[in-house]
């Protein structure tokens, strides 16, 4: 679940306290293209008010006037579909053959929500199971798998920090990439048990952890859902976290430093802890796609967009220069 959709959740309990019906919708499936993945959250108030969005604003516009009509905020959880054909994917200003499903379930005490966000903000994952027929939700421990389902019987959905970045080193740039990785929904830890570095160092969401990098990494347990990069650009630092992250199930494992210094970086590796060539290609380095980037928030940006496309199955290419210009080292992405 990303912020957007939290926030939804957040907004549907202040309009329960003052009264008001709601209908709480989640995007189950998309055809063609969509603007929200599935999962994502819309709530509409029982006077059209809207909280999210699941479409550029036509669905919302129909929901709209369900909900005004009293048509969605009574009764069971209903599945409905827009776009199934042309005429219709056309009027709600779908692609040809576009199509999204959603789940609209009128929100109850059964509905659970106050538990779902006591336990989100405890920082736990939860498996969220809503039974069509009834309204009644299940509140169970969340997993390592998170697919949302829907059956003809239930709506499997899943909440809570999916995302974990591991940052090695509290410097500049790690400053700006904690802020904007918190925005992107991670979950963001820093590592750094040294003192110069670590006084002072405050970011709203991230959390700061004094241990030795490799112990860090072991600690976290890293899975399908953890990046880890490393950014000191010291090596009593970096390698100590790189060596036992290609180790790991961690999705993502990147360094910063020029190609000089990632070569040079890789035989440490390899000589001293034994590191195998197809572990230390797992290593994104020079971390970032290769996009130009020079300032500290440029660079930032561009680890954050080779992260996601990782995160979602691309291979970005190496780019090629509109116009010659001078090779500059950065360090980082060049």
């Amino acid at each position: 679940m990303d912020n957007v959709d939290l926030n939804v959740l957040r907004q549907v309990t202040t309009w329960l306290a003052q009264g008001h019906r709601v209908v709480l919708g989640t995007i189950t499936r998309t055809w063609g293209s969509a603007p929200r993945p599935p999962g994502s959250s819309v709530a509409l108030r029982d006077d059209g008010l809207v909280a999210g969005s699941v479409s550029g604003g036509c669905i919302e516009d129909d929901l709209v006037d369900k909900a005004r009509a009293g048509a969605l905020t009574t009764g069971l959880p209903q599945v409905v579909r827009y776009g199934i054909d042309t005429d219709t994917a056309q009027r709600f200003g779908l692609p040809c053959g576009g199509l999204i499903e959603l789940v609209l379930e009128p929100v109850q005490p059964r509905t659970r929500l106050d538990a779902l966000l006591a336990k989100l903000d405890a920082g736990e994952r939860v498996r969220r199971v809503l039974t069509i027929a009834t309204g009644e939700v299940d509140l169970q421990p969340g997993n390592t798998t998170d697919e949302l389902t829907l059956s003809d019987t239930t709506l499997v959905t899943h909440h809570g920090p999916r995302w974990r970045l591991l940052l090695i080193g509290a410097g500049q740039m790690t400053q700006y990439l904690a802020q904007m990785a918190a925005a992107l929904d991670y979950q963001v830890l820093v590592c750094d048990p040294r003192e110069e570095y670590a006084t002072g160092f405050a970011v709203p969401g991230a959390t700061l952890l004094r241990s030795m990098p490799d112990d860090t990494v072991i600690a976290m347990k890293p899975d399908g859902h953890t990046a880890i990069i490393a950014l000191t650009h010291d090596p009593k630092m970096d390698d100590l976290a790189l060596m036992e992250a290609v180790n790991s199930a961690a999705f993502y494992i990147g360094a910063i430093g020029s190609r000089a210094n990632q070569a040079k970086r890789k035989a440490r590796l390899k000589e001293h802890f034994g590191i195998s060539d197809e572990q230390l290609a797992r290593i994104h380095g020079p971390v970032g796609l290769k996009n130009g980037a020079r300032t500290p928030p440029e660079i930032a940006i561009s680890i954050l967009a080779e992260l996601t496309a990782v995160r979602y199955g691309y291979r970005v290419p190496e780019p090629v220069p509109i116009k010659p210009q001078a090779v500059v080292d950065a360090g980082c992405t060049t």
